[in-house]
């Protein structure tokens, strides 16, 4: 069982890669949440985020209190090493061994795992020294083996949060089924990312994978009220091979060509602008395009007041959270019919599923929106009721505060906890 703290408190501690980001302010919110709920939440992360992935005062609040392990001096590092030694040398020599054997193939993995197991020694130290004894990971590929080894060096339990794209894109490379079965217990974001997480591992694993969605609070979000003919189009998100956008440029020249008088706004950055900028020009597009780059949370909420529809084409999701946050604002979403997009999104209802990387018919469903305010509202108010219903951060939140409380006291617990819908009128948003 997990140390309480000084309060009373259930005490964890969250770990990831980098803590806190713009483009992963869900994690934020989660963590924000679960210590409304009554849990003392640590947060520590294994390198500080760039400077242009600052958003919000929040953000920076955020980044103040979370411990970074790197970058770390040759004393701390040889400290924390000698310390775990010292402790138990046995499970030291457990530990080394494991990050010996449970990495990816190849010389650099095997580099790249040294430096894991180097990091695992400070989080471990560290953790001891806040008197917390279980971890969670988000995104458990590189930061996962971090998590994986602390654990086994400072005697912890871990769980993780098993997304889309990455990790399950390479389960074999970043050692997929070692990390869920050495795991206490495992949050999915979908029910497709669990039977993803049954897939690489063994069925007697499966009761401990449960599903908790990212959520947003509907509070937060003023709806939009839908009048006339449409003309604005709005992407958010990381500027990322895996998000397709060429797929919705392609789709745009297709509207403009057909007489469509739109115009695209893109929200986020990456490595992928300066490509996109190119195609965009060579299309002749640059007066119907605007990249804003990163913006704060209160701009993006500001954008879906005056946008008429959300669209994503990315060829590998999870549930994106930006989705939820469109549907909660009231905003109709086309997105790809992949992974765990549909078990938000559904089809003529709350929104338009389109096969992945068809532009032609991106461009029609964009197009039958942009010409029906009354479809755009229909849409946008099924899509409020299904974050409303299943997509709530208050309520995922409680879900995985049960989860860590009742796990973590050896107790056994469903695959989707049921809770009491909250009262949305007497939240405080």
């Amino acid at each position: 069982m997990t140390k309480a703290s000084a309060t009373g408190k259930l005490r964890i501690a969250y770990l990831c890669g980098e803590y806190p980001r713009a483009t992963d302010t869900f994690i934020q919110r989660e963590v924000a949440q679960i210590r409304v709920a009554g849990v003392d939440v640590e947060t520590m992360s294994i390198r500080r985020p760039l400077a242009r992935e600052s958003g919000s005062q929040e953000q920076e609040a955020e980044r103040r209190r979370t411990f970074y392990v790197l970058p770390s001096s040759p004393f701390r590092l040889l400290a924390a090493h000698v310390a775990r030694i010292l402790r138990n040398p046995l499970t030291y020599c457990r530990a080394f061994w494991i990050a010996l054997t449970v990495r990816g193939p190849g010389l650099r993995a095997l580099i790249y795992q040294l430096f894991y197991f180097a990091e695992a020694g400070i989080v471990a130290t560290e953790l001891q020294r806040r008197r917390v004894s279980h971890i969670h990971n988000h995104a458990p590929d590189s930061s996962g083996y971090v998590t994986l080894l602390a654990s086994v060096l400072g005697g912890f339990t871990y769980s993780i949060t098993l997304h889309g794209f990455g990790i399950l894109s390479e389960p074999v490379r970043h050692r997929l089924t070692e990390k869920l079965e050495a795991s206490l217990f495992v949050i999915c974001i979908s029910h497709h990312a669990r039977s993803q997480a049954m897939l690489r591992s063994s069925s007697e694993c499966w009761s401990r994978f449960h599903v908790v969605h990212c959520g947003v609070n509907p509070l937060d979000y003023s709806v939009r009220r839908h009048t006339g003919r449409g003309r604005r189009v709005l992407f958010v998100g990381r500027l990322d091979t895996v998000k397709g956008l060429p797929v919705l440029v392609e789709a745009f020249s297709t509207l403009i060509r057909t007489g469509e008088e739109c115009h695209l706004d893109i929200v986020g950055d990456g490595p992928e602008r300066t490509e996109l900028e190119a195609l965009i020009c060579s299309l002749d597009l640059n007066t119907c395009v605007t990249f804003h780059g990163y913006q704060s949370q209160a701009e993006i909420r500001r954008m879906l007041t005056e946008c008429d529809l959300f669209a994503m084409t990315s060829f590998f999701e999870g549930i994106p959270v930006v989705l939820m946050e469109a549907m909660a604002a009231g905003l109709p979403v086309v997105a790809p019919r992949i992974t765990g997009i549909p078990e938000l999104v559904e089809d003529g209802v709350s929104g338009f599923l389109t096969t992945p990387a068809k532009s032609d018919e991106l461009a029609d469903r964009i197009s039958m929106l942009l010409q029906n305010a009354e479809l755009r509202n229909q849409f946008g108010a099924a899509g409020r009721a299904m974050v409303e219903r299943e997509f709530c951060l208050q309520m995922e939140t409680t879900r995985l505060a049960e989860i860590f409380v009742r796990r973590l006291q050896g107790e056994s617990v469903p695959v989707r906890p049921k809770i009491s819908k909250p009262d949305l009128a007497r939240m405080d948003s």
